[in-house]
């Protein structure tokens, strides 16, 4: 099989790039997602090489040509090429000497049989020629492509044992090229090895379920996924799909893309306090963890005055607390919250001494002047007005 005209050959600086690593003599060429996606009629993201140069090689060809060289995984053999189109990930072919689950001892390689082999699935293990467009494929990936089937390469059950993250990207890849029914091997294997992911680190497997309900429809997957206990060892938290499936909904009526935060939102327990916990043993970043927290703590009462809710807590946390509840979120998509117009340098030109009753005053005016729809200055004022009238009776 051929790729007729393929998308890597239009991204400047890759004919160079081809040039300098010997794609005409056979030394480099293009390995799986971009030559899968293409396969699959999908956009293409990034494109990765992989070489049978060894990465000293690979440093030395690119510093000549003057391609700037970040030697981002240079003990896995990876280069990465920063082209004005973006950079381009370079590995040296490779093979397992030995793995734990988590990390695997690498030696180098000519066989390019050998490196595909070594990948997770089938459809991941696909190679071009970057010039012809020649596909290269040693595991029936291009039919499982057809017939969307995920299938490991060799034995479901040792290729988990070499890296347990697996299991999860297996679902993932389900998702976005399976059918409805899953290789029935694979999910034996991930099924029974399920806490094999407890031996992960934590920032890995959020990692993966981010994008895994980054998909366009993952409510399906993550069904899967609870009713076959995946989540069970590491999320014991994610028990019930139907949520997801709810918001999947409401974010295509309103015409949102799908936010993997809210919808990791709507698998946990609407409990400020779990829900900071579980942040917390994923290692969220402290800004995904306060949005989540803030989901979290969502009320009946959010789609009372959903502007009041934006304002107080930011457009986007508003319209994760609408859309996870009965709000009309389309009140809020395109508002810009206005600014209250009230400074503590005008309640203490009225006499208040600079301090905390200022700032009391302040949020009693400011809860009022949400309260009225946020009219403009002139009647904040009255509001203040009437505020000291009443404090000094």
């Amino acid at each position: 099989m051929k790729i007729d005209s393929p998308p890597w050959n239009t991204r400047e600086g890759m004919t160079l790039l081809f040039g300098v690593l010997d794609a005409r003599a056979g030394r480099t060429r293009v390995v799986g997602g971009a030559v899968r996606d293409t396969l699959a009629s999908q956009p293409v993201k990034d494109i990765d090489l992989a070489t049978s140069l060894t990465p000293e090689a690979v440093l030395e060809r690119l510093r000549a040509a003057r391609i700037k060289a970040v030697p981002t995984g240079l003990a896995h053999g990876t280069i990465t090429a920063v082209l004005s189109s973006g950079p381009v990930e370079v590995t040296t072919l490779r093979k397992d000497v030995a793995t734990d689950g988590r990390h695997a001892t690498i030696a180098y390689t000519d066989d390019w049989q050998a490196d595909a082999a070594r990948r997770d699935f089938t459809i991941n293990a696909l190679y071009a020629d970057p010039v012809s467009g020649e596909v290269f494929d040693w595991f029936g990936g291009i039919d499982d492509l057809a017939t969307k089937r995920v299938r490991f390469i060799g034995d479901p059950y040792i290729r988990i044992a070499e890296d347990h993250l697996r299991i999860l990207r297996f679902f993932r890849f389900q998702a976005r090229f399976g059918g409805p029914t899953p290789d029935r091997e694979a999910m034996a294997a991930c099924t029974a090895r399920a806490n094999d992911l407890m031996a992960l680190s934590r920032e890995r497997i959020a990692m993966e379920l981010l994008a895994i309900l980054s998909l366009p429809s993952p409510q399906a997957i993550i069904e899967t996924m609870i009713v076959s206990g995946i989540f069970a060892p590491v999320l014991p938290e994610i028990v019930n799909p139907a949520p997801l499936a709810r918001l999947v909904g409401r974010e295509a009526a309103h015409a949102l893309d799908g936010n993997p935060l809210r919808r990791l939102a709507a698998l946990l327990p609407a409990d400020r306090i779990i829900v900071d916990t579980i942040a917390a043993r994923l290692k969220l970043s402290n800004a995904q963890r306060k949005r989540l927290v803030t989901a979290a703590a969502r009320t009946a009462n959010d789609a009372v005055d959903p502007k009041a809710l934006a304002y107080r807590h930011g457009i986007t946390s508003a319209i994760d607390r609408l859309l996870l509840g009965d709000g009309d979120a389309a009140t809020v998509q395109n508002w810009e919250p206005p600014r209250f117009p009230l400074t503590g340098g005008t309640i203490v030109a009225r006499g208040i001494e600079a301090g905390p009753e200022v700032a009391r005053i302040m949020h009693a005016v400011e809860a009022q002047w949400i309260e009225e729809g946020f009219p403009g200055k002139d009647r904040v004022d009255t509001i203040l007005a009437a505020f000291m009238a009443n404090r000094e009776q």
